[in-house]
């Protein structure tokens, strides 16, 4: 490792599994102290522990980011424990579980909404606070996007739809906090092998091997290959990029309708 992140405090959410548990290894193998969030405590605990058997530092607080209190109390946790927050990861979202547009009910639309869309402005609200109030000034957030907010991909259009707003309010927040010394920036993935992969290969089998052929790399991705992406941003090593949307696709083409 190349002690990337070293000393710094950063806040995952979504960390019990997939990117948001690779992102919690490597992190902390580069350095970091870390705040990990998510809504299923005994899976948090254990990537906990696994990180604190390698020496590192983490402290799991269950959390739902739908929940401002809940995601409040994670980002003044990380504060009393380490003195500030430097970093944030948001990573917790859902899957729309396929359906075309028409289809999806209202229910349906607002689980998603809620999570994907008001649940990383909820974090980024607390997160931001945070970081203005620090007598050291500046951070760096980056916010989990999808190549779904990028392309049509069909049975996703609720969820295209959140993970489009986030690069705009990424972007957005990119703008308005800049001369505070603070950074936001967002990562669209491509298809990803996580559980929500898995979960979309048992309903639609072969989605796995069309999606991968899509690739210029010709494969999906690791959860691994994304924190990697997410490392680098977080990192003093992109002290000026801010505004951006960094792909992490493997090439990929256009999802297959």
């Amino acid at each position: 490792m190349t002690n990337l992140l070293k000393g710094k405090t950063i806040l995952i959410t979504g960390a019990s599994s997939g990117i948001g548990e690779a992102a919690a290894r490597l992190f902390s193998q580069e350095g970091a102290n870390l705040v990990i969030t998510a809504r299923r405590l005994p899976e948090l605990e254990r990537v906990a522990d696994a990180i604190r058997v390698r020496g590192g530092a983490a402290l799991p607080i269950q959390a739902d980011t739908t929940n401002a209190g809940e995601i409040q109390h994670a980002v003044e946790a990380a504060v009393e424990r380490w003195g500030r927050l430097d970093g944030a990861l948001n990573n917790a979202g859902r899957t729309q579980g396929g359906g075309r547009l028409a289809e999806v009910t209202d229910e349906g639309f607002d689980s998603v909404v809620d999570v994907n869309f008001k649940g990383v402005w909820l974090a980024m609200r607390a997160e931001l606070n945070s970081m203005i109030s620090s007598e050291i000034s500046g951070g760096s957030i980056v916010n989990v996007s999808s190549i779904g907010g990028t392309v049509g991909a069909p049975g996703q259009s609720i969820y295209g739809a959140t993970k489009a707003a986030i690069i705009a309010m990424s972007r957005a927040a990119a703008a308005e906090y800049g001369r505070e010394g603070i950074r936001v920036n967002s990562i669209a993935p491509g298809a990803t092998m996580t559980g929500m992969m898995t979960g979309w290969q048992q309903r639609d089998p072969g989605i796995i091997d069309r999606l991968g052929a899509l690739a210029a790399l010709g494969r999906v991705g690791q959860p691994a290959e994304i924190a990697e992406a997410a490392a680098w941003l977080l990192s003093d090593r992109a002290s000026f990029v801010t505004g951006m949307t960094l792909g992490v696709d493997g090439g990929a083409a256009p999802w297959p309708h």
